[in-house]
């Protein structure tokens, strides 16, 4: 498939998938969107990919939804179109991992977008933000839902109240929780690509039964997800993989895993 807002490639077991709108610095367009959520649904469907990573450019992973195509619209129009349901959340819906690879600004929009991956990979320049309140709007795309269970109330309710006046660094991100770990820009998309690749020489069963289980953990009590977890954890002993991983450590061997 052709695409002229993204960027797709192929290394090894990892789908990478770069916005690609630099003039725009990358702006979440409708036709952008659409875009990821079919490269997303390519590398769902391919059994040679274990996990993907998303990406954008040194200077901007994505400044936000693109508001020259929203500025003209009225609430009839996002409301019977569905506006980012309809095109957004594909990647929450993924069971495959996927990393999100942020260098540069996240801002609205974008930081949503990373949020929405299963864990970020910062650049040591990457910036956060939701400056909707700017604009007279709020967030949209999870933002004052995700954010406050990755850094908490007070700092969620800064950020999105005084939105262009308060950003979050990299360095404050990953104290906060927001990310993983902080990696230099030269090196972020190499990286994110060898933390991908390692999670795709895993039992794609099994991974996705852990990523799962963890959200699992954000939409339930603790008490009903450690039941969840432990039926998903009996249900390891059904597989071929959990045979052949125990086999492997007794055996003091590399496993190879078959997926099943």
């Amino acid at each position: 498939m052709n695409h002229e807002n993204i960027l797709v490639e192929t290394r090894g077991k990892v789908g990478l998938i770069t916005l690609n709108r630099p003039k725009a610095l990358n702006a979440l367009s409708p036709a952008l969107m659409r875009e990821l959520a079919a490269a997303l649904d390519a590398f769902e469907a391919d059994e040679n990919i274990g996990a993907m990573v998303i990406t954008g450019s040194e200077r901007a992973f994505a400044a936000g939804a693109d508001i020259k195509e929203m500025q003209t619209k009225g609430y009839m129009d996002v409301y019977k179109g569905d506006f980012i349901t309809a095109e957004w959340e594909r990647v929450t819906r993924c069971r495959k991992p996927v990393i999100a690879a942020v260098a540069g600004v996240a801002l609205g929009g974008g930081c949503e977008l990373a949020m929405m991956c299963d864990f970020i990979l910062a650049a040591d320049n990457a910036r956060f933000g939701q400056p909707e309140i700017n604009l007279a709007i709020i967030p949209g795309a999870g933002g004052t839902q995700r954010l406050p269970r990755f850094v908490g109330k007070s700092k969620a309710m800064e950020m999105c109240l005084l939105g262009q006046a308060r950003y979050m660094d990299a360095a404050e991100a990953e104290r906060c929780g927001l990310v993983s770990r902080i990696v230099p820009v030269a090196q972020l998309v190499d990286d994110a690509v060898a933390t991908a690749a390692k999670i795709a020489e895993l039992s794609l069963p099994i991974v996705m039964m852990a990523k799962e289980s963890v959200n699992r953990a954000f939409e339930t009590t603790l008490a009903e997800g450690v039941h969840f977890e432990r039926r998903l954890f009996h249900s390891t002993f059904a597989t071929e993989d959990q045979k052949e991983g125990m086999a492997a450590f007794v055996e003091k061997r590399k496993p190879s895993f078959r997926q099943r």
